[in-house]
């Protein structure tokens, strides 16, 4: 990477883990701060945690296909604007009604999908699976942030001080993509980035990615569900005051980053990525079920610390499934779904979660949750393992049909070459191989522009 590149990446990959900081930093701890609020109870504050999926997972594609009409930048900004609104709303609310408004708004600002996009045009095609990996890490670690800062930062700063900073954030963000990523005016890869109305009815009617779709859903619906009721498990049942709970996450996640690398290594370094996903989800039904039955603190530390390795494992191996899977030429359309699917996970899970816990009790919720996840792990176990391929793209020279007919021909002729498309009007061509199988001589004299 060149240093514009480096710092494009760089700013973008701050203003994702800052954005999700201030999404997540209330998790640990909003369970027990909210219920002060007028009309709080068990069911209104499951919604306000996951309110923000709802609004996110409805305006996340849209935005997406906004910005592709009015500039990334214009989009982002906007986004950040609406977070910024909504913190302030949070922070000086008196009643949960007015705290779901502000959170609302807080996830009205979808602007996931809108990044990923900036990101791709602002990097050379070489850099880009670099790139992406950083923003990555950056997602992941805004979470294990907000656990570990989340309730010692509410003791100093109360939770009104936790959405200031999440306005303060919002504003580093937009000076960071105003002044830190430059201006482009041609986007790049638009199908492979951003999603597309052509794509979506088949991306929805593909068996294999829609258990993958599920499979986040139920994920990101399981942690919020799950951080309803853990925060005032662990001060009532175990008498850990919450500014102890930092103390436990930092333990829990630093054992769960590090049992993590062996399952995510053997999934995609060794191919045996079904396998992984079975034995991941039946942990995760397993540890919440263990989580309930726990008498001591050690034990149910163990068990989240186990539920942890599970998820950080999906978490980091799904996305990469999906873009194996996804049809060639339209990865953006499948993020754009499986991160929709995320979100709006996020929202059952808060919402369902909080009315099990408002209605039946804390035992209900753990066991419907544990059941859920062993039943879908006996879906995993009859789901057929996923290819072992890759995408490729390189930009094409304008072409008659006939040119482009004869490129295809000599694309699919490749050995290792699985499916391929080429778009005129992006001058693009897409590509999924088997990487073990390619036959890279051949496709370097084809396609010398392509960087192997």
């Amino acid at each position: 990477m060149d240093v514009i590149e480096r710092r494009s990446v760089l700013a973008l990959a701050m203003v994702y883990l800052f954005r999700m900081l201030g999404l997540f930093l209330i998790m640990p701890v909003i369970s027990v701060a909210a219920d002060g609020l007028d009309g709080s109870d068990a069911a209104l504050i499951g919604a306000a945690i996951g309110i923000y999926g709802f609004t996110q997972a409805s305006l996340q594609i849209p935005m997406g296909m906004m910005s592709d009409k009015i500039g990334r930048k214009r989009v982002i900004i906007f986004g950040l604007m609406l977070f910024a609104l909504g913190s302030i709303i949070c922070a000086n609310a008196d009643s949960i009604v007015t705290l779901i408004i502000g959170r609302a708004i807080q996830g009205a600002g979808a602007i996931a999908s809108t990044l990923m996009a900036l990101l791709s045009d602002v990097t050379k095609e070489q850099n880009r699976t670099k790139a992406m990996a950083m923003v990555g890490i950056s997602i992941g670690a805004s979470f294990m942030i907000s656990l570990i800062l989340g309730p010692i930062l509410y003791q100093w700063v109360g939770l009104s001080g936790l959405f200031y900073l999440s306005f303060g954030f919002s504003i580093v963000g937009m000076a960071l993509v105003l002044w830190a990523v430059p201006n482009v005016t041609q986007h790049s890869f638009r199908r492979d980035t951003t999603p597309s109305l052509v794509a979506l009815k088949g991306v929805l009617k593909d068996s294999q990615l829609r258990f993958l779709n599920v499979s986040i859903l139920l994920l990101h619906g399981s942690l919020t569900a799950l951080f309803v009721a853990i925060p005032s498990l662990l001060i009532h049942r175990y008498g850990l005051a919450l500014g102890q709970h930092s103390i436990l996450y930092l333990l829990v996640m630093g054992g769960a980053f590090i049992l993590m690398l062996p399952l995510v290594i053997a999934a995609e370094g060794k191919g045996k990525m079904k396998q992984v996903l079975t034995l991941v989800i039946g942990i995760l039904g397993a540890t919440t079920l263990l989580m309930e039955w726990s008498a001591q603190l050690w034990l149910f530390a163990v068990a989240v610390c186990l539920f942890f390795v599970a998820f950080n494992t999906l978490e980091a191996t799904l996305p990469s499934v999906i873009s194996k899977l996804a049809p060639v030429g339209y990865r953006g359309t499948a993020m754009g779904v499986f991160s929709t699917h995320q979100f709006m996970g996020a929202f059952i899970g808060g919402a369902g979660g909080g009315w099990l816990l408002q209605h039946t009790s804390v035992t209900v919720l753990f066991s419907v949750i544990g059941g859920i996840w062993l039943i879908w792990a006996v879906v995993s176990a009859f789901q057929p393992a996923p290819k072992q391929v890759a995408s490729m793209a390189f930009s094409v020279a304008a072409q008659t049909e006939d040119d482009v007919h004869q490129l295809k021909k000599q694309l699919m002729a490749i050995q290792g070459v699985e499916d391929m498309q080429i778009f005129t009007d992006e001058q693009t061509a897409y590509l999924k191989v088997d990487k073990k199988q390619l036959d890279k001589a051949a496709l370097q004299r084809v396609a010398p522009q392509i960087q192997l």
